[in-house]
């Protein structure tokens, strides 16, 4: 054997031993037996939002057509909306079409969905990402001080807030932010989106207000959460007896220690609110006027417009089940007792 071919050879091995360490690793395994649930839950997801459309009643050939519209006006829209195909047949056409990236056109506006996704997304998953850091931002620092002394003031007056505040669902909070800072302060907008490419500094001002309606209730539920967590670590774990006898400070025990380890259960609740977070979104967008895709497809499911809310509905979906597959990942890499322990 010549040189090259040994070299060659070497090569080969290693990149083969490289897959094999890739692809064989309980990590791989975790996650691809994830994403083998996942599909199917999505495809049943589907066929359910499809089935439960094709149920409500109304026909959408004749809001297509007006009510004034003879029947051969109606009969000529719904050929041309495919109305007139088995039910089996329209959402095989529509599977096919997603998986083809071609996702059809509303019925009700004549673009194409992709267009109408393309300007709608990008608004939701703004206020869904600020909702996050800014209820995670009030979250742990007030659950650190209210569980560095527990039963203290600051923690009682946490617990009353936090409690209270949970009682008021989303849309009364909505309306009261809009009151105080829009309507007595006059220092935020009210109603209407900003685009980021009109001026940062406006179109955050345009999604304060909704935001902190995500935000508010979904902070105080962490809090709470993460307090008592806290305070059992403290209590409870030999982890943290130990770093005190070592003499490391309280602060370090809670945020080093208790904290790294109640971070646990948070990531589980982060996992979990995603799609209460997303399906949140469609009043608050409706509340303050914002064109997301919450308010998307409730205008689909008002005029029964089905490629909408079809897409709409499958999109929060998704974004359930990757969020948990991606707080599963997460728990595989930070403990290897999870990753190990699914073979």
């Amino acid at each position: 054997m010549t040189v090259t071919e040994t070299t060659t050879s070497i090569r080969t091995e290693e990149r083969q031993s490289f897959l094999g360490r890739v692809f064989g690793s309980p990590l791989t395994r975790l996650v691809g037996r994830r994403v083998l649930v996942a599909v199917p839950l999505l495809l049943a997801i589907s066929i359910l939002v499809f089935a439960l459309l094709e149920a409500i009643p109304g026909d959408p050939a004749r809001n297509q057509a007006g009510m004034d519209a003879t029947e051969e006006e109606v009969e000529a829209v719904r050929r041309q909306m495919g109305l007139d195909r088995p039910a089996v047949e329209r959402y095989l056409t529509w599977l096919v079409g997603f998986v083809t990236g071609d996702l059809g056109r509303s019925s009700v506006s004549g673009q194409s969905v992709s267009s109408l996704l393309a300007t709608r997304v990008p608004v939701t998953v703004e206020l869904v990402v600020l909702a996050f850091i800014v209820s995670l931002a009030i979250a742990i620092p007030v659950a650190l001080l209210a569980a560095r002394k527990p039963g203290g003031v600051f923690d009682r007056i946490v617990m009353v807030i936090s409690m209270t505040l949970l009682a008021v669902p989303n849309y009364v909070m909505a309306l009261l932010l809009v009151l105080v800072f829009a309507v007595v302060l006059r220092a935020l907008p009210a109603i209407g989106y900003v685009p980021i490419e009109d001026g940062l500094l406006m179109n955050l001002r345009s999604v304060t207000l909704p935001v902190l309606a995500l935000a508010v209730p979904l902070a105080c539920f962490y809090a709470r959460f993460l307090r008592g967590d806290l305070v059992e670590q403290l209590n409870s774990a030999d982890y943290v007896e130990t770093a005190r006898a070592k003499g490391v400070s309280p602060w370090n025990v809670l945020w080093r220690h208790a904290f790294r380890n109640s971070s646990f259960g948070l990531l589980t609740l982060v996992g979990l609110n995603v799609g209460g977070l997303v399906g949140g979104t469609v009043i608050i967008e409706q509340i303050f006027a914002m064109p997301g895709l919450g308010v998307l497809m409730l205008q689909g499911v008002m005029s029964r417009d089905t490629a909408v809310v079809q897409i709409c509905v499958f999109i929060f979906a998704a974004v359930a089940v990757l969020a948990n597959l991606v707080v599963d990942v997460m728990y595989a890499v930070l403990d290897p007792r999870v990753r190990y322990g699914a073979r």
